[in-house]
């Protein structure tokens, strides 16, 4: 019994302490545009990352629970494309295709700062003007059609990391990587070629996005005089 008071007292004095600690994040949100590239996984390209690469772009707002926590929301497009004659696998029938399509994305993504994330020109409270973060939410995808299976909408599974710098008190630019785990084999135009049921998960299409952001602070949290 008195290890369980113990623990139950140390997670009463993080949570206490993680309340605390929201007032040190100067503003309570964040939004900006963002642009990069954006590859698939799947059935015409199993391992090579960044293969046929195509450009993505969107929006994100994030929301600060505390300097070391926060909620980000994104709405994205990317360009998807494969070729199965340029891997190794051999599918029955000698089957093999090609396509190129897109992807529409809507989700939200719990993130965790390795650092406080804060201005001060020695660290306001400890935070630091940069930190790289690890993320992982939950999503839609909408497939654009692809013959013969057609257009598909989905939920994914999202989890990556990033890193994020502090240019000026209300300005931040950051790079964001993140993989989308997609729960339908429909994204390419093909489902499972080899005829082997799959499960929640496993042998679904998937897409990954590289992501450059700047984004802008508002919504002050606290402000020491009404006039600032």
């Amino acid at each position: 019994m008195k290890g369980v008071k113990v623990f139950v007292a140390l997670m009463a004095g993080w949570l206490l302490a993680s309340v605390a600690r929201a007032q040190e994040t100067e503003y309570k949100m964040e939004i900006g545009p963002m642009a990069g590239g954006c590859f698939y996984l799947g059935d015409a390209n199993y391992t090579a990352l960044y293969s046929h690469t195509k450009v993505a772009g969107g929006a994100l707002v994030r929301y600060n629970l505390t300097p070391r926590m926060a909620l980000k929301m994104n709405l994205a497009y990317g360009g998807i494309g494969g070729n199965s004659q340029e891997r190794s696998n051999k599918y029955p029938d000698g089957k093999s295709w090609k396509f190129n399509s897109s992807v529409y994305d809507i989700g939200c993504q719990y993130e965790l700062n390795f650092f406080g994330f804060g201005t001060g020109s020695a660290g306001y409270k400890g935070n630091k003007r940069w930190t790289p973060y690890i993320q992982m939410g939950v999503g839609f995808t909408y497939g654009k059609g692809v013959e013969p299976e057609g257009s598909c909408f989905t939920v994914n599974i999202p989890f990556g990391f990033g890193f994020k710098y502090k240019v000026q008190e209300r300005l931040n630019i950051g790079i964001d990587w993140t993989m989308r785990f997609s729960m339908s084999d429909k994204l390419d135009g093909i489902v499972d070629p080899y005829g082997i049921k799959g499960t929640l998960l496993k042998n679904k299409d998937s897409y990954g996005m590289t992501m450059i952001y700047v984004t802008y602070d508002f919504l002050p949290r606290r402000r020491k005089c009404n006039n600032l």
